[in-house]
């Protein structure tokens, strides 16, 4: 008889055999199967699935993740063990996006020079943070992109940055404006005069040259939110680091429309830039943002006017 723990090493053998990453995705299995374990079943239930799935109770955010985990391991375990019951969609209360926040260039100022003035006063930590937000912030890419950046994808010469095995297993090119490449030559100075021998491969460095992590990063992003005014003390919501990949976005699109561009026709090529694997995830910005939509509505009105 095949238990559920050797099941799921199937089942993620075969993800990642298909080519998925599925790391996160094994993680909360592998936890569903130790909840199965300590209750002694040994078969998938609807019942025990949600139950799993709604922990913690305050984590509503993860729940219909956690479930269309469960889902897609439940049809694989379907055709071992017939009894096997898969939970249907829309059990759970689907996900709401969170809405963007588009920063203003005031408030991207505000915290780039609180970042500078992060302690110690003759440290790497204040430029490297200083710099992480900058280029998060110009280039829009992901803040799992940009503290995997290593030295050798950072090319200041040509002026491109190598994105490698990104959210979706992608790598992209992305290229960057003189200033950027300017201002990422001054931290690689930075970093090496203070670091010397010790620096990491890495293009963004903690303080004593190891790799940034994302709960350091997160931490230091709150605490610049809050110096600044962007989160009053103890918002458990508000803006993010992510949101400044949404206001890139934005104000691309924003950009266009105010040119006269035609912005169906550039929409994939500004969804590869940003590691979209469908144009779909890019176009929700357009109803994300009122005055994208308004944009987008004016440009409508403009193409079926009836002219005499």
């Amino acid at each position: 008889m095949t238990t559920l723990r050797s099941a799921l090493e199937q089942y993620v053998s075969m993800r990642q055999g298909l080519g998925y990453k599925y790391q996160q995705q094994a993680r909360r299995l592998a936890n569903f199967v130790s909840f199965m374990e300590e209750r002694k079943a040994v078969t998938i239930t609807t019942k025990l699935a949600v139950a799993w799935a709604t922990l913690p109770p305050d984590r509503h955010a993860s729940w219909v993740l956690r479930l269309t985990d469960v889902r897609g391991f439940a049809r694989h375990v379907a055709n071992i063990d017939p009894g096997t019951e898969v939970p249907r969609a829309g059990i759970l209360p689907p996900l709401k996006r969170a809405k963007p926040y588009v920063y203003s260039d005031a408030e991207i100022e505000a915290l780039l020079k609180a970042a500078r003035a992060l302690p110690p006063a003759n440290g790497l930590r204040r430029w490297t943070y200083h710099y992480l937000f900058g280029l998060i912030a110009v280039t829009g890419i992901r803040l799992s992109e940009a503290i995997g950046l290593e030295r050798a994808d950072v090319d200041l010469k040509e002026g491109l940055l190598t994105v490698r095995e990104s959210k979706f297993g992608k790598s992209r090119l992305v290229p960057l404006h003189p200033t950027t490449r300017a201002a990422l030559r001054s931290y690689a100075k930075r970093r090496d005069a203070h670091l010397g021998s010790c620096c990491g491969t890495h293009f963004f460095v903690a303080e004593r040259g190891g790799r940034l992590r994302h709960q350091y990063v997160h931490r230091v992003f709150l605490c610049l939110s809050r110096e600044i005014g962007l989160r009053r003390p103890g918002d458990h919501s508000g803006p993010r680091i992510h949101d400044f990949r949404h206001r890139f976005a934005v104000r691309t699109l924003l950009g266009w429309y105010r040119e006269e561009t035609d912005v169906e026709q550039q929409l994939p090529a500004l969804s590869t830039y940003l590691g979209h694997t469908c144009v779909r995830d890019t176009y929700w910005y357009l109803s994300a943002c009122p005055e994208l939509m308004e944009g987008a509505a004016r440009r409508l009105d403009r193409r079926w006017e009836v002219k005499p």
